[in-house]
């Protein structure tokens, strides 16, 4: 453990490394002595320097707290300040400032060659002692992390791991057969939770087939417009060749043929402004688009000063209101206030409906309806915009809801209840697993727990 602060303990001076309590902390790693080594062992520090031109064929990476590197943009930044580094798939690299909170990692295979700064040191792991992946697996165990706060030196908001404090942290590098063996169980592991992953989609793609055929409608693949064609005068609502997309006619047509309903004349659309009256404490909790999921539906807000309100916080809602995301609608960002969010801002990104105009409709149907495939292909249908496409208001109204019997709408409401907690099962099964996953890895890695055993 970390000795406490509150504790005295003696150290002798030719062990004293700097003047800091947490430098006194080492891991317990319960393998053999031979095992444990310095990282300057297997990982050989690299430094070939790029220049500012190489850029055009080399790329750079953000580096994740998690390990995980990703391109980074480097849009709008024509100039870099300081060297640049070369590193390559299957180097080790990481970033002086953030490697205490886990910003170390391995290159990926789909990054052959990037550029670093020198803020970010670059190893080559020596293949005939180590792993790669098994070094990736040990930078991700809290033993790890822990060992690396205790070498931080520097200003506060600016303190750094230097490679050398980096290369004589000593870990356990067991014989390659063993790292394997480690390593399959990983990837055994994750092969678990990328099936109840694949599982829980593959029943939410189930939803909205069995939603459709019940309904008795089909959408058909997009279909580009090509050539000339022809549009009766009746059926003449816009100018754009693209609202008249194969696909977006037969989903029409068929809409058509059934009983059906514009969301207009559905809903009870409201505009209720709110004023500093209705926040006498001075603050509001205010929902975005972000905040709002298609599967979850509200899933969080934040709070606001009444007089730093954003100019988008325009609407009150309350409970049992319809939100539907009227920016970038195809993402189904479409909910049902619960009471934990009553009285609540919501974004002028929402239009807002305070309920049903018929007893013969129920909300939570009309909602699943436009978060299915059909319901979104009219969104998207009517939308416009290019890097932020939209609805406007009355083109929402125009969304085209089927109209089943109130019988067959709580049929759909079952089934969809059914399938939610199967859904919920499946992904409660993968974050169990994932946590013990992690437990697993840090016991192997510590050597606490031998590979193979329950």
């Amino acid at each position: 453990m970390t000795p406490s602060p509150q504790r005295a303990f003696a150290v002798w001076f030719e062990a004293l490394r700097r003047w800091s309590v947490n430098s006194f902390f080492t891991v317990p790693w319960n393998w053999p002595p031979s095992v444990i080594r310095p990282l300057s062992t297997v990982l050989e520090r690299r430094t070939v320097a790029v220049t500012a031109s190489d850029l055009a064929r080399l790329q750079m990476v953000t580096l994740h707290f998690d390990g995980e590197t990703e391109p980074r943009d480097l849009r709008g930044k024509t100039v870099l300040k300081g060297r640049l580094f070369l590193a390559e798939a299957g180097d080790v690299i990481y970033s002086k400032i953030d490697v205490r909170n886990g910003a170390i990692g391995v290159i990926p295979a789909s990054m052959p060659r990037i550029a670093v700064t020198s803020e970010f040191p670059v190893y080559r792991v020596r293949q005939e002692s180590v792993l790669s992946e098994y070094v990736k697996l040990l930078f991700r165990t809290q033993a790890f992390r822990r060992q690396i706060n205790t070498m931080i030196s520097g200003a506060s908001g600016r303190k750094r791991v230097e490679p050398a404090a980096l290369e004589s942290v000593a870990v356990p590098i067991p014989p390659l057969p063993v790292q394997r063996m480690i390593l399959n169980e990983w990837q055994n592991a994750r092969q678990a939770i990328e099936t109840a992953d694949i599982s829980a989609g593959s029943l939410a793609a189930s939803w909205n087939d069995l939603l459709l055929k019940k309904l008795g409608i089909t959408v058909e693949a997009p279909q580009p417009c090509r050539g000339a064609f022809v549009v009766q005068s009746d059926t003449f609502d816009r100018w754009d060749t693209f609202f008249y997309r194969p696909d977006f006619i037969s989903l029409d047509r068929q809409l058509c043929l059934i009983r059906s309903g514009k969301l207009g004349d559905l809903l009870h659309f409201v505009s209720r402004p709110w004023t500093a009256c209705d926040f006498p404490q001075g603050c509001f909790r205010y929902v975005e688009i972000s905040n709002v999921s298609s599967e979850s539906g509200i899933t969080t807000c934040r709070e606001v000063a009444v007089d730093k309100s954003p100019s988008r916080a325009t609407t009150l809602i309350r409970k049992n209101d319809i939100i539907i995301s009227t920016t970038r609608p195809y993402l189904g960002a479409f909910a049902q206030v619960s009471a934990d969010y009553d009285g609540c801002v919501c974004s002028s990104g929402f239009a807002v409906a305070d309920g049903v105009k018929s007893p013969d409709i129920d909300p939570r149907y009309v909602l699943l309806f436009l978060k299915s495939a059909a319901g979104l292909r009219q969104m998207e249908r009517r939308m416009t915009g290019g890097l932020y496409p939209a609805i406007i208001q009355d083109e929402l109204e125009k969304i085209v809801i089927p109209i089943p019997t109130k019988d067959v709408q709580h049929e759909i409401l079952t089934m969809h209840d059914e399938i939610c907690r199967r859904i919920a099962k499946e992904r409660e099964t993968a974050r169990v697993r994932s946590r013990q996953i992690e437990a697993d890895m840090e016991a192997y890695i510590l050597g606490t727990k031998k590979v193979g055993t329950t």
